[in-house]
Formats: structure tokens, C-alpha cells, sequence
């Protein structure tokens, strides 16, 4: 660990110039009392290191010297496949060996490519998390990476929606998928391929047996072929529905992109007011009732009833919630002369008279 430290740091200095000992210990974690010490050692080693005093000092090379020693190890070329996801590198443990390789690639790299890489990293960041999400970063993440690549059975307890919730299984790890910050394993259970939520794994034993995965597995190919059927399985609720201009436009930020290529495909022209009628899926009624009353009034149901219905009951139901209270206490009717239910009663009746 010491020397691929001290192999790190004559690196950064090569890549970078000169460096105070406060910014070497930032970039290798340890302290800047660490740091001294590996430069008296790299110094007694014979590497051309020297330090300047004073507000603009630092540390730098001997000018023109350059290490050789930038071969990448297996690790190191193995986790530049997770360059452009540091945090996911972390996750599964190996944000260390992530930063040792692109050190050494940099350090091989001829000066002007060396300075082109540098640009590219000052302006171009990926962060593949969704907004108002928090990186997943679930307990048994490294051991099952190490499971993957190993190709070691495991045993896990696993929390589920279906009754009983908590089970346990037997699988053949083929591999994990980060999803919008959210991390899935794919694994084989008595020879079916499963996904489970790796957040969702209560309790996690890695076996010394191994097994064989099978031969043309693609891992990407499988996870774009289950997104697929996934959404096949959950959106099985048509619903007809009128959506206003204004709307329209804004979909995007509003809906996952499935119900947004449905509305695209199905909108049929505008109707005098400019509003479309489209057909959307949803998963349910239960689960599309607070999904289109967070549209709020520049989208109508129109069909089925049920998902109208249901609608309807809970926006009367809201209504009389916010309703200012009289001085007695009680809700003032205001312009609302019917009752709530007489409300949704009507409505009811619409929408079974809706043209969809």
C-alpha cells in the first residue's frame, strides 16, 4: 500500500507540477505529516524531489524527470471502465484503483495529450444520478461485486412486495446495473434470471462455490430486454385522456418517459381549445389517481370511469379539506351548494356520458 502511495505521488507531481504538501495529502488521503515522510523517502531513494518555502512553494521534480514505472495492473485496467462514474467506482471499492489508473494513463500520455485530458476533465462531468435522489450505496454492494467477478454463489435474505416479504435464495450473481443511482443485481435462481434490488438484501453470504456463467450472457442486452418487459408488466391500465397545450409541452418534466412516447404515438389533432386526446398506460388506479391530480386542471380523464370516479372523489375530498371554516367552525360552502358526494355523484355521471 505504502509504495503504490509513493508511486501515486511522484505521479501527481509529474502530471501537475508543483504541489504544496496540503494538496498531496487532499488527493492521497492521508495527512500532510504522511506526506513528509514519503518525501524524505522518495528523496533517500533517489528521486529528484525538492521542495520551495514560502507562500507560492511546494513540491516539484527535478526538471525533466519523468517515471517510467506507468504500466497499469489488472485492477487498475479493469476499473477504467467506471472512469466516467467515480461515485459508482467507490460504491463497489474501487475509487482507489480508479484514481491510481488515470494517474498512470496520464503520466504515459505524450505533454500535449496530457493537457488535452486535463481540459476534458475541467469541463465535461458526468453525474448520472436523478434529481432529488440520493446516491444508493447499499451495505452488501462490495461483497457482491466481488461475488460477480469471482463468479461465487451466494445466499441471501431478501425483503419483497409479495407475501412473505422476506425470503431467502440461492444465486448465481451475473452481474450488477446501476439505474438512475440505484444499484440491481441480475442473478440466476434455479436457472431463471431474476433482478433484485440490492438495497433490498437483508443478509448476504458469499460461498466457495462457483459457477459457470452462461456462455454469450450479455449483460447490457439483458437489462434493456427486462426495462422492456418491466414496462409491459407494470403499465397495463389504458386510460383516455384530454391534455391542454400548456401541458403538453411540459410532459417531460412531469412523466417517466413510457407515458410520454404514449402520449406522442397516440395524440390524436387539436380540438378548438388546442387540447389533445391521447391514450396513456398507467399501473393502476390507485397508483394513476396521485400521478394525474399532481397534472392538476390541464389534464382531464375521460375514460375509464372508475379512474374518474376516483378522481373526482379525491379532488371533493381535498376541496372540502382546504374549505375555510365559518365562525361556528364549520366548512362555508361558498359557491358549493351541493354536498360532496352529490359532487362525485355527477361526475360519475359524466363521465359514464364521455365521449372518449
Amino acid at each position: 500500500m505504502r509504495a503504490a502511495r509513493l508511486l501515486s505521488l511522484v505521479l501527481l507531481l509529474q502530471n501537475r507540477g508543483r504541489l504544496t504538501a496540503d494538496e498531496l495529502a487532499a488527493e492521497l488521503g492521508v495527512s500532510a505529516r504522511t506526506v513528509y515522510r514519503d518525501i524524505d523517502s522518495l528523496s533517500s531513494a533517489g528521486v529528484p524531489v525538492y521542495g520551495d518555502a514560502g507562500h507560492r512553494g511546494g513540491y516539484q521534480l527535478l526538471g525533466g524527470y519523468r517515471t517510467q514505472l506507468t504500466g497499469l495492473h489488472a485492477e487498475e485496467a479493469e476499473s477504467l471502465f467506471l472512469a466516467g462514474l467515480p461515485g459508482a467506482a467507490a460504491d463497489l471499492g474501487l475509487g482507489e484503483v480508479l484514481a491510481a489508473a488515470q494517474l498512470k494513463l496520464t503520466a504515459a500520455l505524450p505533454s500535449p495529450l496530457r493537457d488535452r485530458a486535463g481540459r476534458i476533465r475541467e469541463r465535461f462531468h458526468l453525474d448520472a444520478l436523478g434529481w432529488y435522489r440520493e446516491q444508493d450505496s447499499p451495505p452488501a454492494l462490495v461483497a457482491l461485486a466481488d461475488a460477480v467477478w469471482n463468479q461465487r454463489r451466494i445466499q441471501v435474505r431478501y425483503r419483497r412486495w409479495a407475501e412473505p416479504q422476506e425470503v431467502e435464495r440461492e444465486l448465481d450473481p451475473y452481474g450488477l446495473v446501476l439505474k438512475a443511482g440505484v444499484w440491481y443485481l441480475v442473478a440466476a435462481v434455479d436457472g431463471t434470471v431474476r433482478t433484485y434490488r440490492v438495497s433490498s438484501i437483508l443478509g448476504l453470504t458469499v460461498t466457495e462455490t462457483g459457477f459457470d456463467r452462461p456462455e454469450g450472457f450479455d449483460l447490457t442486452a439483458h437489462w434493456r430486454d427486462y426495462l422492456t418487459a418491466y414496462d409491459a408488466r407494470r403499465l397495463r391500465l389504458q386510460a383516455s385522456v384530454r391534455i391542454a397545450p400548456a401541458l403538453l409541452a411540459a410532459l417531460p418534466d412531469h412523466l417517466d418517459a413510457a407515458l410520454v412516447r404514449a402520449v406522442e404515438t397516440s395524440a390524436g389533432p387539436p380540438d378548438g381549445d388546442g387540447w389533445v386526446t391521447a391514450t396513456i398506460p398507467l399501473e393502476s388506479v390507485d397508483l394513476a389517481v396521485p400521478t394525474l391530480l399532481s397534472l392538476g386542471s390541464d389534464i382531464e380523464v375521460l375514460a375509464p370511469a372508475e379512474l374518474r370516479r376516483r378522481i373526482a372523489e379525491t379532488a371533493a375530498a381535498v376541496l372540502d379539506r382546504y374549505r375555510p371554516a365559518d365562525a361556528s367552525g364549520r366548512a362555508e360552502a361558498g359557491d358549493l351548494s351541493s354536498s360532496p358526494a352529490e359532487r362525485v355523484a355527477a361526475s360519475a355521471r359524466q363521465a359514464s356520458t364521455a365521449k372518449p
